[in-house]
């Protein structure tokens, strides 16, 4: 029986067949199953490595595993797995939100250890570092922004780190790009969206025209200062871009999604000095969101 935040019977058995297998050359592998458990308390507690309960084995272990992970794309794959899953059912709904939520960085997350020459890496801008690592300054001090495309139902399609101080409308390009779902059935992936949801940080020229190119409905407010310049010019200014009000309403599946991947503590306030570690943290929570979606029997039976 799974211990509180821990696997499910019925989530281990859909990841289980895709993480790495013993091939039988030097000492066996700590079970999986204990192992991700621990990674997910550390996650879900938000406590140091060191302090993880003697249940889940040695810290070392569970610290190594979770950075080979990252390293050899195990944690993309599974996220990647349980996306195509659900879209080979249909149950992707590709009406998709998009927009970001400023994490703290805790003073541990900071000073991240550099590599290569050391006399370079004495003299190099600390901020020019700190934008390396994901990390922005700010009043409130050190933050990292998440920007998320998610589908219909709040799933995380794409995540995008940056520093907390950078603009979400210049990463909106991004973030489109990284939604990528590949076909149960083979073929090209799935990397076009119905519709894209987002608020007036998103209202610009070049997004409108870069979702129209790819023939994507946008349904994104205008924001006060461009509506006011658009009458101001008059027949010159164009019409107002078309919006949707009640399909707007909506959108709030993405603040649902952030509400519940901060209930990680680990991902609520970051701890990692790299960037790269906490966005593994940010796909595994990811993952157990979509784990948690229940499949219909009737659905089951076609995988």
């Amino acid at each position: 029986m799974a211990g509180r935040g821990e696997l499910t019977d019925a989530a281990w058995e859909r990841i289980e067949p895709l993480l790495p297998q013993v091939d039988g050359r030097g000492r066996p592998w700590r079970d999986h199953r204990q192992v991700v458990n621990g990674v997910l308390w550390r996650l879900r507690t938000g406590a140091p490595w060191r302090d993880l309960p003697d249940r889940y084995g040695p810290w070392q272990t569970v610290y190594e595993r979770f950075a080979r992970w990252k390293a050899d794309g195990t944690w993309v794959k599974l996220l990647e797995h349980a996306q195509v899953r659900d879209d080979a059912v249909g149950r992707v709904e590709w009406t998709v939100s998009i927009d970001s939520t400023i994490n703290r960085a805790h003073q541990h997350a900071a000073g991240a250890r550099k590599k290569g020459n050391t006399h370079r890496d004495e003299l190099e801008d600390p901020g020019r570092s700190q934008a390396r690592q994901a990390l922005g300054r700010s009043r409130g001090g050190l933050t990292t922004k998440v920007h998320l495309a998610v589908d219909g139902r709040g799933l995380p399609l794409s995540i995008v780190l940056t520093p907390g101080n950078v603009n979400d409308a210049t990463v909106f390009g991004q973030v489109l790009a990284g939604i990528r779902v590949p076909r149960a059935a083979g073929g090209r992936p799935r990397t076009t969206p119905e519709r894209v949801l987002g608020d007036k940080a998103y209202s610009s020229r070049a997004i409108r025209h870069l979702l129209r190119r790819r023939g994507i409905v946008a349904t994104i407010p205008e924001r006060r200062d461009q509506a006011a310049n658009r009458r101001r010019r008059g027949t010159l200014g164009g019409r107002p871009p078309a919006f949707d009000k009640p399909i707007y309403r909506d959108r709030n599946v993405v603040e649902r999604c952030f509400a519940r991947l901060k209930q990680f503590r680990a991902i609520a306030t970051r701890f990692d000095k790299l960037a790269y570690r906490y966005r593994a943290g940010v796909v595994l929570a990811a993952l157990i969101l979509w784990l948690r979606e229940p499949l219909g029997d009737h659905l089951s039976d076609r995988l």
